[in-house]
């Protein structure tokens, strides 16, 4: 979904308001799940959706990324039984999840690195210049 000025306002709106839907159903079966389990059920609907296509959300507003963190961060708590209102790094950081904005920042690298690295179609390692450095390190 694009918009006039290309802020992915409503594909951002759109994957929360799913995404959160799939987290409040597992939220109610969350007491019948290990946390193993709930943790492949989290990644599976929610993770995926958010990183399916995040490069696209490279420089996109703040207010954009924190929409979908906020998604990461509820999953987080689902998965650990953590209260609702409670800080949500910790537990990321618990569950070894990138942030939104990190992951983002992740498939930006690792695409820049396949056109770079692999036999990619020439149009797409041309339009990748180096960076030259003013001084030598």
């Amino acid at each position: 979904m694009l918009d006039q000025r290309l802020t992915f306002h409503k594909h951002v709106s759109a994957v929360a308001r799913s995404r959160n839907y799939h987290a409040q159903a597992i939220r109610h079966i969350r007491h019948l799940l290990t946390t193993e389990l709930a943790q492949t059920l989290a990644c599976s609907p929610i993770l995926s959706r958010i990183d399916y296509c995040n490069a696209v959300l490279h420089g996109a507003p703040s207010y954009s990324i924190k929409k979908l963190q906020r998604v990461e961060n509820n999953a987080a708590r689902i998965v650990l039984e953590a209260p609702r209102r409670s800080h949500a790094s910790p537990f990321v950081r618990t569950l070894h999840w990138l942030p939104v904005q990190q992951r983002i920042d992740y498939k930006v690298a690792l695409l820049t690195f396949k056109v770079r690295s692999t036999s990619t179609p020439s149009y797409l390692r041309l339009l990748i210049q180096d960076r030259e450095h003013g001084r030598n390190l």
